[in-house]
Formats: C-alpha cells, structure tokens, sequence
C-alpha cells in the first residue's frame, strides 16, 4: 500500500514562511550584537517611558499654577533689565531677518531635546556601552531635578510676555509649535525654569565630544550646547537667565554622578 502523500506549503506559504525565517534570523543575530541583547534595551525603554509618566504628572502639576507662572516670568524679566541684558530681544530679531536661521533654530529647538538626546543615547549604548550609566544617569538626575523646579516654580518663556517685545518664532515659521495636537499634550508651557534644553544640550555635548575620535567632530559636538542655547532664546523660548540654572543643574547632576573629586583623591 502507497504512503498517503504529504502537502507541500503553497506558493505564498513558502513565501511567508521564509520571510519570516530571515526576519527571525535577521533579530536573533542584532540581538547578539547588543551588549545586554534585546531584553537590557527593551529595560532601557523602560526606564524612560516610566520617566514620560512621571513628567506628565509634574506637568499637570504645574499647568495648574498658570498665574504663578506668569509672574515668575515676570520677575525674571524684570531681573534681567535690571541687570541690562535682555538679549533675548536681540536674538529674536537676529534671526527673523533670516528665514534659513530662522528654519535651523526653530528645528533645533523641537529636534534637540527629544531626537537628538534619544539618538545618542541609543549610540552610547550600542558602540560605547562603557560610558552609557553614566551618560543615562546624567540625563535623568539633571530632568528629575528639572521637574522638580517645574512644580516649586512653574514659569512662562518668553513668549508668552509679547507686551515685552517677545513674540511666538515657531507659531510664525510654520504649523508645529506647542498648540499642535500630541506636542500640546505631551509638553509643559510653563517649563522655561530651568531650561532642560540648555541642561540636556550640555550634557549631550560634553559626552559625545569625550567619546569622539576625530577632531572636527568633537568640536561639532563642543559647539553643539552653543547652538542649542542660541535657538531657545532666538525662538522666545528661554530667558537666559533659565539657561544659567540649566547650566547649574546640569553641573550638579554631573558632579553626583561621575563624582570628578574621586579621580583627583
């Protein structure tokens, strides 16, 4: 008696089926390749969606105080007239009389704190995983401490202050700016102090610039806090008094975490 014959897969079967071999091959292998495979990066992702939640609460926290944050804003207006130095004016102006710098620094403003930090940090993360606790830990000490400052002192940028000569730059560039859908929902209007541009921006800086081999592109990555300071207050944004205290906080978190003291014992 003839064994009863068995099916063969369809054409399109066959097809699937390989794709989804080489798919599985393809993830098997970039896993490898990771220094603590798929689950340490998916811990990282972690980590920082838990960070999202947690600011998403201090928003709120310091939505509610709007009046407070208006006069905050005001004194550190008032603070830096009297000091003469309200260069924000300056920049503002600088930049209008460009539409390219205008287009670079609004660009910045949105691309510097969101796709440039995560993009980094996936880098250290993969080619120099050495220096990337150290680099996360930096990052999420100087946004807690942030946060912090958000709900004990909830201030209004610039632009929300046009009677002082400030006005909205990524209102008047294009579409995107902090009344578009998902970025009205997900940012803080009143997070001016300090300013978590300036902070991250630093921080971003400094370590790409220690990691980098060539010379030109450490000084890309020295220039890059530079530039990122020029766009949020160029963009009405940020005092440069918030940056000041960005500046600050980052150097504390800095301090905590790479403990510079310890080397030089």
């Amino acid at each position: 008696m003839r064994p009863a014959a068995t099916s063969r897969p369809s054409g399109p079967a066959r097809l699937i089926a390989r794709i989804a071999g080489l798919v599985s091959a393809y993830v098997a292998a970039a896993g490898r390749r990771l220094p603590r495979g798929w689950t340490g990066l998916g811990r990282q992702f972690a980590i920082w969606f838990g960070f999202l939640g947690i600011y998403q609460i201090a928003r709120g926290a310091a939505d509610r105080g709007v009046g407070e944050a208006m006069r905050n804003g005001q004194w550190v207006i008032d603070a830096q007239r009297s000091l003469h130095s309200m260069i924000e004016l300056e920049l503002q102006k600088l930049v209008e009389h460009s539409r390219v710098l205008e287009a670079l620094a609004s660009w910045s403003y949105w691309m510097s704190e969101f796709t440039v930090v995560a993009g980094t940090l996936l880098y250290v993360y993969i080619r120099h995983h050495a220096h990337f606790y150290r680099f996360r830990n930096t990052l999420l000490l100087a946004n807690t401490i942030g946060l912090i400052g958000y709900v004990a002192m909830p201030t209004a940028p610039p632009r929300f202050f046009p009677e002082a000569g400030f006005h909205d730059t990524l209102a008047q560039y294009g579409s995107l700016n902090h009344g578009t859908g998902l970025i009205q929902l997900a940012s803080n209007q009143f997070a001016a102090m300090p300013s978590l541009h300036a902070a991250d921006a630093l921080v971003v800086g400094l370590v790409m610039a220690t990691i980098a081999r060539r010379r030109w592109v450490k000084a890309l990555w020295l220039s890059w806090p530079l530039w990122v300071w020029f766009s949020v207050m160029s963009t009405g944004n940020h005092f440069w008094l918030d940056i000041a205290v960005g500046l600050v906080v980052a150097g504390i978190a800095a301090s905590v975490i790479y403990k510079p003291w310890r080397r030089r014992a």
